[in-house]
């Protein structure tokens, strides 16, 4: 599993001539990087005198989001390696046989299909990096405002993480005959670049203002 690698090992794989991995799961691994370093300052800030004169409604807050969080690490880290394998699934795809009418058949139903896979994991890593954005802004406003540059940096990940994302959904999405379901994806990949832009933003405004 490429996430089991040392960081050493990844970046090599990703240096190495082959295409995987790829962007793809570089998009996932940062989005992962992002999500850490919130809950990072979720660590950072609960126990301490100025989590504690909080409101109980911010603090559940703050406990959710640093929650949140956690599973986010996780989730992306496993579309690391679904990123890679769905790549490795259309290649595989394209190298079935074409002899026959019914094997050409076959091969592009095959194909259609893998590549709905192999946009859909991206798809997902953009989802899941937004919400790492979503859960941002109560840690810029109330977390530990020794680790406020953590957070941006975090923002950067986050919104790194959807555009790269993106990059390789469209990618993808340019091999698919189905006009509905390109037009679908379309618009929610329209959507998630917008809102992500919008809270990343808004959370290095915040993050500027405290420096």
């Amino acid at each position: 599993m490429l996430i089991k690698k040392s960081v050493e090992e990844f970046i090599e794989s990703v240096a190495s001539k082959a295409p995987a991995p790829g962007g793809g799961s570089v998009a996932a691994l940062v989005g992962s990087l992002g999500s850490a370093l919130t809950a990072m300052v979720g660590n950072l800030t609960k126990g301490k005198k100025a989590y504690n004169e909080l409101d109980n409604k911010l603090k559940e807050e703050l406990d959710n989001n640093f929650n949140e969080a956690i599973k986010l690490v996780q989730r992306l880290n496993e579309l690391v390696d679904e990123d890679t394998k769905s790549f490795n699934g259309v290649m595989a795809a394209f190298k079935m046989p074409k002899n026959t009418e019914e094997e050409k058949s076959v091969r592009v139903r095959a194909i259609q299909d893998a590549t709905k896979e192999a946009l859909e994991v991206p798809l997902e890593t953009a989802e899941k990096c937004l919400e790492v954005l979503k859960l941002q802004k109560s840690f810029a406003n109330y977390g530990n405002q020794n680790a406020i540059t953590d957070i941006g940096v975090g923002a950067l990940l986050g919104y790194a993480g959807i555009e790269g994302a993106i990059f390789n959904v469209k990618i993808n999405l340019s091999g698919i005959k189905d006009k509905d379901y390109v037009d679908t994806i379309d618009k929610k990949c329209e959507s998630i670049v917008e809102e992500g832009n919008s809270l990343k933003e808004e959370v290095l405004k915040i993050v500027y203002s405290k420096l």
